[in-house]
């Protein structure tokens, strides 16, 4: 092969794999309406309907998650209570700092360090570390959540697993924030 079209093809065979690596990028929300209101949105009681998808897509994994939010100041917390399909009960409590400019950070029991996130327009982007219990081993996972505010009641999640850069699944959410 001549030298050109090789070189012609190793540098677009690296854009089209530079390309499969870009991520999404939270700006181009900026504008879009309903604006996130983080401690608003997650201030009382929400419930969100789930499941877990492996690589292959199939639902391996269903859920319904009770949740109560709570603020002070800049200072929340959310109580999260799981039930899946198989009858199996979680408990997950965050601890959410408001660090202005559209910026959280939170904790939690069973999360590696500390999530981070930001929001934008309708969209909060969220990105943590979790100990992941499976049959009798824990492991380090790692999640990449995109949520979206829907209406001043319902938000989508979109959150993608993975460990050691390697896509394991897809967790999908729909929260909907109660009456009082």
């Amino acid at each position: 092969m001549p030298l050109v079209p090789r070189r012609r093809l190793l540098a677009t065979g690296a854009a089209l794999l530079l390309g499969g690596c870009a991520s999404q990028q939270l700006e181009p929300y900026a504008a879009e309406r309903p604006a996130l209101d983080l401690k608003t949105y997650l201030n009382g009681r929400l419930v969100a309907h789930g499941m877990f998808q492996n690589r292959s897509g199939q639902v391996v994994r269903r859920f319904v998650v009770e949740m109560t939010g709570s603020w002070s100041g800049n200072q929340g917390v959310l109580d999260e209570r799981f039930t899946y399909s198989d009858g199996k009960t979680e408990r997950r409590v965050w601890r959410l700092t408001d660090d202005g400019n559209g910026r959280y950070r939170g904790t939690a029991d069973d999360v590696v360090g500390e999530a981070s996130g930001q929001v934008s327009g309708n969209a909060f982007h969220w990105r943590y570390t979790l100990r992941l219990p499976v049959d009798g081993r824990v492991y380090e996972v790692q999640f990449d959540d995109w949520m979206y505010l829907i209406d001043e009641r319902v938000m989508l999640n979109r959150a993608e697993m993975s460990k050691f850069g390697v896509r394991l699944g897809e967790v999908t959410l729909s929260f909907t924030k109660l009456t009082p």
